[in-house]
């Protein structure tokens, strides 16, 4: 019977990825590791094309803002950097909660790879988010409701690292930040609905699945365009940390041996 990727092993044993379908066998860390290893650079890339082309069209091509004047042009980094923060909080969380209850590892550690980045992109819309306000508001800094809320999503990044760094056993690490951030998943839908539920100072969504843009279409273009350089790149990161996570966790060796398994298997 073939092992399951979650049944324990000799420590520093190899861990070899079970064979079977495609997905399955690539649920393996060591495994996984070689093909992170090659799509990294290529999402990477990607991000860097699509972020020069999103800037260039946000504050080169973009109009001025009839009311905001030139300040507007924060959007282009703010907006895909507060959708990033609470989109990356939905997927670690997922990963987190399908690692909980599977007991995965992979699955675990994606968790754990994603949330730098996302702590990352927090912060950023954090800082724009003051770079904006200071001119339209005339302060830094508001406890407004969405800015409060956002600012416990940092937390709650934050405290997910520091907990799994706090606890030597990788596994009970899991389960501990896999706790936290399934009851962190509440914090999501109070920043998206924030503006709607309470009088804020924040200017509503520009953007709806339900309504037209209410900006100009240029305005829109670079600021997806921004967007999407920002999912490739937390992609790119994420693949990049989850390998250096197995390998820390499996041994390098571990990792090694299976790259070299699978570039003799192609070269048969």
């Amino acid at each position: 019977m073939a092992s399951s990727d979650s049944g324990n092993h000799a420590p520093g044993a190899p861990r070899r990825a079970a064979a079977g379908p495609l997905w399955l066998r690539y649920a393996a860390p060591v495994a996984f590791a070689p093909l992170a290893r090659r799509m990294t650079p290529w999402f990477f890339a990607a991000a860097a094309v699509l972020a020069v082309a999103g800037l260039y069209i946000g504050f080169f091509v973009a109009p001025t803002d009839a009311q905001q004047g030139e300040v507007y042009r924060v959007i282009f980094i703010h907006v895909p950097a507060a959708w990033m923060s609470m989109f990356i909080y939905l997927v670690m969380a997922f990963w987190a909660a399908v690692g909980l209850a599977f007991n995965t590892r992979l699955s675990a550690m994606m968790a754990s790879a994603l949330a730098p980045t996302g702590a990352m992109f927090t912060f950023l819309a954090l800082w724009t988010g003051a770079l904006w306000g200071k001119p339209t508001w005339g302060t830094w800094w508001v406890w407004d409701a969405r800015l409060t809320s956002e600012l416990i999503l940092l937390f709650l990044y934050v405290g997910f690292i520091a907990l799994q760094a706090a606890i030597d056993d990788p596994r009970r690490a899991d389960r501990a930040g896999a706790v936290l951030a399934i009851v962190g998943v509440v914090n999501v839908p109070i920043i998206y609905f924030s503006v709607r539920w309470w009088n804020t100072l924040h200017q509503g969504a520009s953007v709806s699945l339900t309504a037209a843009p209410k900006m100009a279409a240029t305005m829109l273009t670079g600021m997806l365009v921004m967007t999407l350089a920002c999912w490739m790149y937390a992609i790119g990161a994420a693949l990049w940390r989850v390998r250096a996570i197995i390998a820390e966790r499996e041994g390098d060796a571990a990792v090694e041996e299976q790259s070299g398994t699978e570039r003799g298997g192609r070269t048969t």
